[in-house]
């Protein structure tokens, strides 16, 4: 059997490539590292941690939590190492940076199916191929990347709009309409009194923005229309007023009560479980965002399930491009996984890897294929990147908000979570043993 190709020994290869030589499948694995790191990488071990020694939360009724122990369940290279590695972090699993990159890399390159190839992959390999290469993928790799898909990429330095869940807002204060009453009353809109949006504007104009990181700094550049609220804000009083928080033909279905100005919130699912907020791509500090925006009138509560960010990102527009399977759909021989595809963050990337892997790995023992249930972290994930009713697609980390909701209300929000957790655990538990 012809070795597959995986390129680049992130978390996202590194369990793409584990996968596939657990399976017995010959794999090459290329990583550029040592002979040349990209701006942020700094260690010449594999899966190496760069922003943070964090994966996050690890109780079981959390997202993220929810889908470590899914990687468990699927044999996680980076699961076992960090159970290895950790350190004490309160609720969350922590580990010694560079020791978790020892272990993954002593077991990469130990394993008998695994060939490492050092050195900057700068054309798609023949054969099947697993592409892994991040957001700082390499110049020269991006452009072979998108040329291959037909030039349709998302690749810039971007500024997001956090995301909200539904049940979090407020509905005593914000309102369903659509502006003048024209179409379907698709948005939720926060109205803010003169005084209210003042204040608010004060905030928002003094808030902390995160540093950017060296190689952001050094070549940035936001395009008009993504710019971050609060440097639009600085361009007078009353710009948000004539942009994204235009009060006209808003008023109160009901009441008839005009505002001084309104943010609408958008459906980022279909299921209507999440809502961005329109035209508030921000590079404010994650704790800031959470306490300015929370002084919009009916998201003083509000559960943010992603915050905006600011940075290089390179990622493919995966609604047109890739299946739930994570493979390139015009070209099934190639499979992408990782941060590119639009996961966000360590534990999703490594999980994107898993799914890529054993899908490939199935194939090519000839086994049944295993689409994992939406009702799964990881299976929510794979269905939001490839699910085409996405338009404007920007980068997701687990949250609960991608889950399909409980048949059954539950108000305690832990035990609500939990519950959730429960029922994807033993539908993966079902999927699996289906496939045997």
């Amino acid at each position: 059997m012809n070795p597959v190709s995986v390129i680049g020994a992130g978390l996202a290869g590194c369990e793409a490539a584990w996968q596939l030589a657990q399976a017995g499948i010959p794999v090459n694995l290329y990583e550029m590292k040592p002979e040349r790191y990209t701006p942020a990488h700094k260690y010449q071990g594999f899966a190496e941690l760069v922003c943070s020694n964090s994966l996050k939360a690890a109780r079981i009724g959390s997202a993220a939590g929810m889908l470590k122990e899914e990687m468990r369940i699927l044999g996680s290279l980076t699961m076992a190492c960090a159970a290895k590695s950790s350190v004490g972090a309160g609720g969350a699993l922590a580990v010694d940076r560079k020791l978790f990159s020892d272990l993954v890399t002593e077991q990469i390159t130990s394993h008998p199916n695994i060939q490492v190839i050092t050195g900057e992959v700068t054309q798609i390999p023949e054969g099947y191929v697993i592409i892994a290469t991040g957001p700082l993928t390499s110049d020269d790799f991006a452009d072979c990347i998108f040329q291959l898909v037909g030039g349709k990429r998302l690749s810039f330095y971007d500024a997001a709009a956090p995301i909200v869940t539904a049940e979090s807002i407020d509905m005593e204060k914000a309102y369903f309409a659509a502006r003048y009453g024209r179409g379907d009353a698709d948005y939720i809109n926060c109205g803010m009194n003169e005084q209210e949006y003042k204040a608010f504007y004060q905030e928002l104009i003094h808030g902390e923005v995160a540093p950017l990181h060296e190689f952001d700094r050094r070549d940035f550049k936001v395009y008009e229309g993504c710019m971050p609220v609060e440097v639009m804000a600085k361009r007078g009083e009353d710009t948000l007023r004539f942009g994204p928080l235009k009060p006209v033909g808003l008023n109160h279905p009901e009441t008839g009560q005009k505002y001084y100005a309104v943010l609408q919130l958008r459906k980022e699912n279909t299921q209507g479980s999440m809502y961005n907020l329109v035209g508030f791509q921000t590079n404010l500090k994650f704790g800031e965002q959470k306490r300015i925006f929370s002084m919009i009138p009916g998201l003083e509560n509000a559960e943010f399930v992603r915050y905006g960010v600011m940075h290089r990102n390179t990622f493919l527009d995966s609604p047109r491009l890739l299946d739930n399977h994570f493979r390139l759909k015009q070209n099934p021989r190639i499979l992408f996984a990782g941060q590119i595809t639009g996961v966000e963050g360590y534990v999703e990337s490594a999980a994107s890897g898993i799914y890529a892997g054993l899908t490939l790995a199935n194939q090519l023992n000839h086994k049944s294929e295993i689409t994992l249930p939406q009702d799964t972290m990881l299976g929510a994930l794979s269905a939001y990147i490839s699910n085409p009713m996405v338009e404007d697609f920007q980068p997701m980390g687990a949250n609960m908000g991608i889950l399909p909701p409980l048949t059954e209300r539950i108000k305690n929000k832990q035990l609500r979570y939990e519950t959730i957790a429960a029922r994807g655990l033993e539908s993966l538990h079902r999927c699996l043993e289906e496939s045997v």
